[in-house]
């Protein structure tokens, strides 16, 4: 019932609009924004309108809508991966909106030579696959046991590329401890991983002014001197970096 409250996130993206010139501009390189499941690019509309007036350059995944690891999905999108650094001949970045976290880390196993860094929204990439309002939905529509993907992977570990999990505790489709990357200290490539909560719906994630400020700044940095969310300040009114010891809901 808590999801109703993503309506508040589209007018809240229309009121703060304004304020968006007072971010940090990006440097234009590409930005692959994926959609969630049942979701299609039109969801992700908001998200690259903004992404475009920060001065990246955002792509969608046309593919219609996302109804999980089908038939030659993943192919497709290393494909684009692909098209997209070769047309700009320099690192994407992606966006994976719940679902659409899937491909996105698993693109950046796939090609980390051209992936810049994945943020991922509301996105269960560990833990139970099954503590989630839509697994069975899921499994409908795709047509696999949500715990049996069509993949060989390990979903938990985090890409080799600076990835940044962005989650509410009061998601209504999702467990948020399944969104809360767990960071092994041994792995050094895993220290590039870090969590940032926010308050909000998961429908309305990519809509969320807090969401965008965070994928704003994240998008900004250097590659070369990646630094984890500096939350201070102001900051911590509206954002929350917990460690990584959480567990994930069973």
């Amino acid at each position: 019932m808590l999801e109703g409250r993503a309506i508040y996130a589209l007018g809240a993206y229309v009121a703060t609009r304004p304020l968006f010139k007072h971010l940090q501009k990006g440097d234009g390189h590409p930005v692959l924004v994926l959609p969630g499941l049942a979701a299609s690019d039109r969801s992700t509309g908001p998200m690259r309108h903004f992404l475009k007036k920060q001065n990246y350059t955002p792509y969608g995944w046309e593919q219609g809508t996302n109804l999980g690891l089908r038939d030659q999905v993943l192919e497709r999108m290393l494909e684009k991966v692909d098209s997209i650094f070769e047309t700009h001949n320099e690192k994407l970045s992606i966006i994976g909106w719940s679902l659409g976290r899937i491909f996105a880390r698993e693109l950046a196993k796939l090609r980390p030579e051209k992936i810049r860094f994945v943020i991922s929204l509301g996105s269960p990439h560990s833990g139970n696959p099954r503590a989630s309002h839509a697994h069975k939905f899921y499994e409908l529509v795709a047509g696999h046991a949500v715990d049996n993907p069509p993949i060989k992977s390990r979903l938990e570990k985090a890409p080799p590329v600076p990835t940044t999990s962005i989650y509410s505790k009061t998601d209504g489709i999702v467990a948020w401890q399944n969104c809360h990357q767990r960071r092994p200290v041994s792995d050094k490539k895993a220290r590039q991983t870090e969590n940032i909560r926010v308050e909000g719906s998961h429908c309305g994630l990519g809509m969320n002014p807090s969401v965008l400020y965070v994928i704003a700044d994240r998008l900004a940095q250097d590659e070369q001197q990646w630094q984890p969310f500096a939350n201070r300040g102001a900051r911590k009114i509206f954002f929350r970096t917990p460690d990584f010891d959480a567990v994930p809901a069973q």
